[in-house]
């Protein structure tokens, strides 16, 4: 095997197929939220159906999957560390590619709002109803902070689980407790901002475990005790707790119920994973798994400004935007999902190059990477915190690019082959 190849006989192709599930997950659940159409008097009406269901509460307990993508990437993350290291690659080589990772395809993003944002600001669109819009489109970008901040530590955190994997995870969940104590008592929810550091860490900790077999050596029952012991805690959590039973409330800041949501959907994966490897030795999943996996961050990005654009585009055709969460409307998602598919699909051939590895030339010097990774996470952070505007959509499109080009070719050397190889691991 050449060193740019991948050997798939040593690739776990039940995390591709669970990186994807995640997903696709994320655009269902946002395409039922985007309720745009034609109220019976005909007047327009933007709703979010899904969150107006009384089942609502009760299915993010199973809908919430971003710590699963979390534990996933974990995985993934631990194992393309220790191949770097295998090769002599440093945690500015490995950082350095990580964050080009997110940096790359979040830029057109960005710059796209700021093209839309500015334009329709100009010709007048009612600003309440631009916010609206904007605010909602921007909500996936959370995933750059909160995902960037994990991948730029992996090489400290990966020392510190082979030093005291035990331990590391002890004091990543004692400080998530105490960070969510401080926040309920004192009522200042910006306290669980800390928990962007202790609770997504933990969960990606969990992944570090997955790497190395911990989950493999359990047996099936033992893996459904601590399942259904993870669950269990949700209940005392959000009913004696101060937590809401609403899963995706718990997301930003993140919570401690989704500690427990990460180990019970890391259960059940390695429960999943004879099914899913059969599944995936089928030449149909596996090319089904690269074509949307190799287009997984665009289709992340992309799926809610897509869903909002068509969504308009189908007020034009008469019948085309019924009621939201009528019979009809629920009956018109599967179709809107296949076309909000294929369009991200057709997308992908303009965005999707910004989603490959390139070629770089040798890592910059290590604050140069710090700099970077920096530049990445603040946009994404403001607008997690803020919510997207106009500013934010300009200082994301200025500090993405500045990253991008601080991590690209540095200066007078010659093109380093390892880091690309790097970038396709995991």
């Amino acid at each position: 095997m050449t060193t740019s190849s991948i050997d798939l006989s040593k690739r776990d192709l039940t995390l591709d197929i669970a990186r994807v599930f995640c997903v696709l997950l994320v655009v269902i659940i946002h395409l039922l939220m985007v309720g745009v159409g034609f109220a019976a008097d005909g007047q327009l009406t933007v709703s979010r159906p899904l969150e107006q269901q009384w089942w609502f509460a009760p299915v993010t307990w199973e809908g919430q999957i971003m710590p699963l993508f979390f534990v996933v990437g974990g995985f993934a993350s631990i194992t393309a560390w220790r191949s770097s290291v295998r090769r002599g690659g440093t945690p500015a080589d490995f950082v350095r590619t990580r964050v080009l990772r997110l940096a790359q395809p979040a830029l057109p993003l960005f710059v796209f709002y700021v093209a839309v944002i500015g334009g329709a600001r100009l010709i007048g669109i009612d600003p309440t109803l631009l916010d609206t819009v904007v605010v909602g489109a921007g909500s996936p970008l959370w995933f750059l902070a909160a995902y960037g901040l994990c991948q730029a530590l992996v090489p400290a955190m990966a020392r510190w689980h082979a030093r005291a994997p035990r331990l590391t995870l002890v004091v990543l969940l004692a400080g998530a407790v105490v960070v969510d104590a401080l926040r309920y008592s004192s009522g200042i929810d910006a306290v669980g901002l800390l928990n962007l550091f202790f609770v997504w860490l933990l969960v990606q900790q969990l992944g570090f475990w997955y790497a190395d077999g911990w989950f493999d050596r359990r047996a099936w029952w033992q893996l459904v005790l601590v399942a259904a012991a993870a669950y269990a805690t949700l209940f005392p959590l959000t009913g004696l707790g101060p937590y809401s039973d609403d899963m995706l409330t718990n997301l930003n800041p993140p919570t401690l119920p989704l500690v427990a949501l990460a180990l019970g959907q890391a259960c059940i994966l390695r429960l999943l994973r004879p099914a899913l490897a059969a599944l995936m030795n089928t030449h149909a999943a596996r090319a089904f798994v690269f074509v949307v996996g190799s287009r997984l961050m665009t289709i992340y990005l992309w799926h809610l400004p897509v869903i909002i654009i068509l969504s308009g585009i189908a007020l034009l055709i008469p019948g085309a935007s019924p009621a939201p969460a009528g019979p009809a409307w629920w009956w018109s998602r599967p179709v809107f999902f296949v076309i909000v598919m294929a369009a991200l699909f057709g997308l992908s051939f303009l965005v999707g190059r910004f989603e490959k590895p390139r070629e770089v030339g040798p890592t910059p010097p290590g604050p140069i990477v710090a700099l970077a990774a920096v530049l990445t996470f603040v946009p994404a952070f403001c607008v997690m915190e803020f919510f997207l505007d106009l500013p934010f959509a300009v200082l994301g499109a200025v500090f993405y690019a500045i990253a991008v080009l601080l991590l690209g070719r540095w200066p007078g050397a010659s093109v380093d082959r390892r880091q690309r190889d790097d970038a396709r691991v995991g």
